[in-house]
């Protein structure tokens, strides 16, 4: 896994001491200019070498006639000369010793194969020289920390970034600027942007890794329209959460897997998307929907408090807000525990018409009284709340009674300073900024409010959660082709994955003495590596009491699979014991295209794809992390004992489901998917047992 070092790499890309500009142009409005006049404007205490074979001066500057007559190798270089000069450009700048390059050029990739075979060639020319490569087709970056504008957005028309903590990766550069064009009218600072193009050679990841490293940056926004590699996506998360940098991210795009998602249930549920969120909530990363919501989780993040095992109470001068947020929290996931009967006495005593349970009300009048404030304030936050809200509305803004009430609210704060605290309010823009100095967060909508306590909550719950152990896995061996059920469960058993008691068969006696041998009542299947769901063809005969009821379904099941599967191959019939009291459970598996093989597990059966009550979490997992994955399905409490029945082995589950997680890690991408539905789960302490199972193999 890459580490930070490794994303220090890009320094010389991020927060170099000089920069070429390859076509720079005299004119402040061109693609070629604009970045000489951003950082002349603003300051950049670097060499800036503009390159221009027409000119003896650029902006005032002397000006290059070749990149072979630099003066000195530049750190990096910004390339905003077109096509195949960009090519050239990049592997004269290698050879001169560059160590990195900043793409503007369009052409490649983004519009046709003509174009990919030349981003290839721009690749091949900077990895040559050991050179890293940002783009094409790429807005550029920019870091306010030291006035370095590589880039030509004309969001800097309208303002310069404000001082502040929050990064930005975009693999779309006009939607990062606008981003950070939001951020600056909301007074959010945001002095780090990088724009990231067709990322033919540095990713979104790499960006993202940069930043969690970064002492500049604290926060991350992230916009992906799609994750191209995983490896260092991924690590550049994990090192954001071993750094306790919250990652806020917008993911565009859904989509569905490719062809063999007809063959499997797993891959039939999962889509793109489903598994882009497994990683994300792997990471703890928060995914917004919207600008508004990225930026709300972001200037919420800047307060750096993050309550563990988060909960909210609320102070309201209204009831009907209450109610509100009373029903955002609930949406939400925050718990609002009531306050203790005695603390809820204290304040009915101060006074005798205020609601105190949770949100407490504690009406006008304890603005009225103003003195009553911190009381309330006082009792509430011993409670020992994760986050604080206080619902003042036009309170808040009052020219006469905010005064009053801030000092009340500025010291509960303060002495309650490991809370997250939020406040309600309307207010003019200076009143606000009050607020926050105080150490305030300040929203006029309470439901946005919550959102933003949600999330707090979630990246304390991820900050605070072990770092995973590393999982042994071993080399899996797959078939040439996809197994019969029969040999896919041997597969599986070996994996750590028990089966019911079965025996495949070739002959009606067989079945019969196998039935005998195994206790009544039994199961017979069909029998083919061609028929994967066999209860579509009536390939699944239960209840079978007998001998006699045995030899009818051997030949009942011979005649279904002629007349409805006539092409299959047929290795026979399985005989398998029949459990019953049992909960059915799946586990799958499934290749995703860009984080490999991710696991499943769901409540099982003919309703699996209906329901869709499942989890998802990329391979492999050790049996704890497995266990949370059972325990967070809505049909968990089927597991757990509900209405009298008995708990079920959620441990022999939890360990089915990380062996499968191991087996998947270890096999090779010949590996498409594993469906094991029904796995039979019995009551506690008497394990859990695949009665079906497909491996699907690529030949």
């Amino acid at each position: 896994m890459q580490t930070a070092s490794g994303f220090a790499a890009l320094d010389a890309m991020v927060r170099p001491r000089s920069v070429a500009i390859i076509g720079a142009s005299d004119d402040a409005t061109r693609i070629g200019g604009r970045p000489i006049a951003y950082m002349q404007k603003q300051g950049f205490a670097g060499t800036i070498l503009p390159v221009n074979p027409n000119r003896a001066t650029v902006q005032g500057l002397p000006a290059f006639n070749a990149v072979s007559a630099l003066p000195q190798a530049p750190d990096v270089a910004i390339v905003a000369v077109p096509g195949e000069s960009a090519v050239q450009a990049v592997d004269d700048l290698g050879a001169r010793g560059c160590r990195a390059a900043i793409v503007f050029t369009a052409g490649f990739a983004e519009v046709d194969e003509a174009g990919a075979a030349m981003q290839d060639r721009l690749v091949a020319a900077a990895r040559k020289h050991g050179m890293r490569l940002l783009g094409p087709n790429c807005l550029g970056l920019f870091n306010a920390a030291i006035n370095f504008y590589p880039i030509f957005s004309l969001s800097f028309e309208q303002g310069w970034p404000i001082p502040g903590n929050i990064g930005i990766a975009s693999q779309s550069g006009a939607y990062g600027t606008h981003v950070f064009a939001v951020s600056r009218m909301r007074g959010i600072g945001t002095p780090v942007c990088i724009t990231t193009g067709n990322e033919a050679d540095v990713s979104l990841g790499e960006a993202i890794g940069w930043m969690a490293q970064a002492p500049e940056v604290e926060v991350i926004c992230a916009y992906a329209e799609g994750i191209r590699e995983s490896a260092r996506f991924t690590a550049a998360l994990d090192l954001a959460r071993r750094n306790r940098k919250p990652v806020v991210l917008m993911k565009v795009g859904r989509s569905e897997l490719g062809g063999h998602a007809a063959k499997s249930h797993t891959a039939s549920i999962a889509g793109d998307d489903t598994i882009t969120q497994a990683v994300l909530d792997e990471f703890g990363v928060v995914r917004a929907s919207t600008t508004e919501q990225m930026l709300d989780i972001a200037y919420a993040a800047t307060k750096r408090i993050y309550p563990v095992g988060n909960s909210l109470g609320v102070i309201t001068v209204s009831g009907g807000a209450g109610v509100l947020i009373s029903d955002a929290a609930d949406a939400a996931g925050v718990p609002m525990p009531p306050l203790p009967e005695a603390s809820q006495a204290h304040l009915r005593s101060l006074i005798s018409f205020c609601a105190p349970r949770n949100p407490v009300d504690c009406t006008a009048q304890a603005v009225n009284q103003t003195e009553l404030f911190p009381q309330f304030l006082e009792t509430t936050a011993e409670a020992g709340y994760g986050s604080m809200m206080i619902f003042l509305t036009q309170t808040a803004g009052s020219t006469t009674l905010s005064p009053k009430l801030r000092p009340y609210m500025k010291a509960a704060r303060e002495k309650y300073a490991d809370r997250l605290w939020v406040l309600c309010g309307i207010a003019p823009p200076e009143k606000v900024r009050e607020y926050e100095s105080d150490g305030f967060l300040v929203f006029e909508d309470p439901t946005r409010a919550v959102g933003v306590i949600e999330a707090m909550g979630r990246y304390g719950a991820a900050f605070a959660a072990p770092a995973p152990d590393d999982i042994v896995v071993s080399d899996v061996t797959l078939p040439e082709t996809t197994p019969s059920e029969a040999e896919g469960k041997r597969i599986l058993a070996r994996a750590g994955i028990p089966a019911v008691p079965e025996k495949a068969c070739t002959s009606a006696d067989e079945a019969v003495a196998a039935a005998q041998s195994i206790g009544f009542p039994v199961v017979a299947k069909i029998l083919s590596p061609d028929i994967l769901h066999k209860s579509e063809i009536g390939g699944v005969l239960l209840d079978l009491a007998d001998a006699d009821a045995v030899r009818a379904a051997h030949a009942t099941l011979l005649q279904r699979a002629a007349e409805r599967a006539p092409g299959a191959r047929i290795e026979g019939v399985l005989i398998a014991k029949q459990i019953k009291g049992a909960v059915e459970m799946a586990l799958g598996i499934a290749r995703d295209p860009v984080f490999g093989p991710v696991a499943m597990v769901g409540l099982g059966g003919v309703f699996i794809e209906i329901l869709k009550d499942v989890s998802f979490r990329r391979c492999p997992f050790d049996e704890a992390t497995a266990e949370a994955m059972v325990r967070s399905l809505k049909g968990f409490p089927l597991l757990d004992g509900a209405r009298g029945r008995p708990k079920a082995d959620v441990k022999a589950l939890a360990g089915a489901l990380a062996a499968l997680s191991r087996f998947a890690a270890g096999a090779d991408e010949r590996l498409l998917s594993v469906d094991v539905n029904p796995l039979l789960v019995l009551p506690e302490g008497q394990g859990a047992f695949a009665a079906d199972a497909v491996i699907e193999v690529a030949s």
